[in-house]
């Protein structure tokens, strides 16, 4: 079933605030900054992970040194559109592999 963009939007934006949530809640040593529907995560080394909703596609993106990822809604889920990785699981290990540090990012 196709979703409206508004629907979209509102679970977007549901998104971004959980991991917000979660980057606080992990005790990492993560600035993060939020614009409308782009969060920026800069790690203590000070390079960054943008993590943002995109409308048209109906898709949440992540750009990391390591690449970028799509996200749509699956199966209960943001699941990588390449690998059916789950949202919150993936960016903990992305935010780790960049950052250095262990980090557990759980919907809250």
């Amino acid at each position: 079933m196709e979703t409206s963009e508004s629907d979209f939007l509102t679970a977007a934006e549901r998104t971004l605030n959980a991991l917000e949530s979660a980057l606080e809640a992990c005790g990492a040593d993560i600035e993060t900054t939020r614009a409308g529907g782009v969060l920026t995560l800069e790690l203590a080394d000070g390079s960054k992970i943008v993590v943002n909703s995109q409308a048209p596609t109906r898709q949440i993106w992540v750009a990391a040194k390591s690449g970028g990822y799509h996200y749509a809604w699956r199966d209960g889920a943001w699941r990588d559109t390449r690998d059916g990785s789950e949202l919150f699981a993936a960016l903990s290990r992305i935010v780790s592999a960049q950052g250095g540090e262990a980090v557990l990012l759980r919907p809250s």
